[in-house]
């Protein structure tokens, strides 16, 4: 907990300032407060007698210390509110970049859901405990100091009464921790997997329905929320129970002193305001010690959440530190264009399977090779290594290119990734616009620009025809379009931003083998000095590439044109 409570505080000395401004009207409500017992002690003591004043005088300042009070309320709870959204969305912003430039490979290990409940829900959760906690702490000690030292000043006697609710509260506190702490844990992973099922489920609906699946999903939802509603009852009985007590405790604290007020008052020792006004604080002593108390599992609730924050947040970083050295490089190499060599390359999953051991290729500007094997053989996890999402253990990745007539080369990095334009697998369009689709990877293209991409990978011919032309809207996942127009429109969109190395990661497995080698003699009849690799299933376009490799015995074997011959008639 402690180290939890360290990194909250990485935040929350940030917002010092909105908590010295939050606690300070609370501070200033509660002595606004104080004030009004005494005025209403005063207004008691002249109508029953006991003491002369100025009845319409005090009757109106109280009157006007309850609109201050209303007022203050109303500015606080404002200004509460929008502290609070505004440190929300900082902390969101904060955690949504992290999580952006987070390992890949170690980020993969959590499933969307729990992801977006993390960023979400515990976000959330930091960021109100960020703005409420030391400031309610403060606020509520400053209430209960205040309130019993009027007590004891007027008759200490009262003190007796008003603690007696006091040890219940702290044996109570201590034996409900630990059940605080592992139901906050349960009920946080129970939300990361309702949300995984519904944001699973929700991106997968035409699968359900096409397998006929509508009846087992909507049946393993009520199991998930039969599992969530017992876990939310046991805690509320818990709390039940707890407030019970508390509150019996409470109500014989308050007749205590109802009976001791009484009693004073009738022997002469106080006025039957001073009584009115114990009663308050004695209220006021109860309610304040249960609110410090309420501290305990907001500050349990404030760690979970931290915790789960920071297996995220902490998991390693992707180093960014040479953007500016690639950024020159390929300033200096772009004319030309720029190679890729993979030399010795060994990779093995943390789960202990071995991919790549001691695996080599190259591919230079003006030219397509292949990368072909059985399915899982590692043609995907390639693309990542040398997109370095993932990251070799052994064997050296670099770039290559001339200028001026000296070589260059750059080892790769997520930095030289703005070397790369990538096209994986599957549907990868956005929702919104063609457009916009397209501008995302090159912000400053024209109408022109993604027109010429379009026709470069074949999508021009259908989006010709849409009636909004390229600002004709893409639904999720691609929707209101084939998987063939999808795979174009996201080859339209890597060959739009112009980089120097092109990788298709069975990216033309949806189009007909005439498109898709229509599609592959465009790309290399472009102008721009292009690198290109793909990966595919299909051998009917290796006749069109300059070498093609095979994943074979975890390494990468160069094919001979009769090796070639027999994958294409085998087919």
């Amino acid at each position: 907990m402690w180290r939890q409570i360290k990194w909250i505080y990485a935040y929350a000395h940030r917002y010092l300032l909105h908590m010295f401004f939050y606690t300070m009207l609370g501070l200033t409500g509660t002595i606004v407060g104080l004030l009004s017992s005494l005025l209403s002690r005063d207004l008691v003591d002249i109508i029953t007698g006991h003491s002369t004043g100025k009845l319409i005088q005090t009757f109106a300042s109280m009157i006007l210390l309850t609109i201050g009070t209303t007022v203050l309320n109303q500015i606080s709870g404002f200004a509460s509110n929008y502290i609070s959204m505004k440190v929300d969305a900082e902390i969101k912003a904060d955690v949504f970049e992290k999580i952006l430039v987070t390992d890949w490979e170690s980020l993969t290990a959590y499933h969307t859901g729990d992801l977006l409940t993390r960023w979400g829900s515990d976000a959330s959760n930091i960021s109100s405990g960020v703005l409420s906690f030391i400031p309610n702490a403060i606020i509520y000690l400053f209430q209960f100091i205040s309130a019993f030292c009027m007590v004891i000043y007027y008759d200490a006697s009262f003190a007796v009464f008003a603690f007696i609710s006091i040890p219940v509260s702290l044996v109570l506190s201590k034996k409900l921790m630990k059940r605080m702490v592992n139901n906050n844990q349960r009920s946080a992973a129970m939300n990361a997997k309702m949300s995984g099922f519904n944001q699973e489920a929700f991106s997968n609906i035409q699968t359900i329905k096409a397998f006929h699946l509508v009846r087992l999903y909507i049946e393993r939802l009520k199991q998930l929320q039969k599992e969530y509603i017992g876990m939310r009852i046991d805690f509320q009985k818990m709390s039940m129970g707890t407030s019970l007590l508390l509150s019996t405790v409470g109500l014989l604290a308050s007749y205590a002193c109802y009976g001791w007020g009484i009693y004073r008052v009738w022997s002469g020792a106080i006025s039957y305001g001073t009584m009115t006004l114990f009663l308050s604080l004695s209220g006021t002593l109860t309610g304040t010690l249960n609110n410090l108390t309420s501290l305990v599992p907001t500050a349990i609730s404030l760690t979970t959440s931290a915790g789960r924050l920071m297996d995220i947040v902490e998991m390693p970083r992707e180093d960014y530190s040479h953007d500016e050295e690639v950024t020159q490089f390929l300033a200096q190499t772009r004319a030309d264009g720029i190679s890729l060599t993979l030399h010795d390359l060994s990779y093995t999953y943390h789960t202990g399977t071995e991919v790549f051991a001691g695996a080599s290729l190259e591919v230079h500007p003006r030219e397509i090779i292949a990368l072909v094997g059985p399915s899982g053989e590692g043609k995907t996890t390639m693309m990542r290594l040398i997109l370095s999402l993932m990251h070799a253990q052994s064997g050296s990745a670099f770039l290559s290119g001339f200028h001026d007539g000296e070589k260059l080369s750059l080892s790769l990095s997520p930095s030289t990734r703005m070397a790369f334009s990538y096209v994986p697998q599957g549907n990868t369009m956005f929702s919104g616009t063609i457009a916009e689709n397209m501008r995302n990877v090159c912000p400053e293209a024209t109408d022109d620009d993604i027109i010429e991409a379009l026709k470069l990978a074949c999508a021009w011919d259908f989006v010709q025809k849409l009636p909004d032309g390229i600002y004709s809207k893409i639904g999720e996942r691609g929707g209101g379009f084939s998987e063939g127009q999808a795979q174009r429109l996201s080859i339209a969109r890597a060959l739009l931003r112009q980089c120097p190395i092109l990788l298709l990661d069975e990216a033309t497995s949806a189009l007909d083998v005439a498109t898709e080698r229509r599609v592959l003699k465009c790309i290399m009849n472009d102008e721009h000095p292009r690198t290109c690799i793909v990966t595919t299933h299909r051998p009917t376009v290796l006749t069109m590439c300059d070498r093609v490799y095979a994943i074979r015995d975890k390494q990468c074997k160069i094919l001979d044109e009769a090796e070639i011959d027999s994958l294409i008639n085998d087919f």
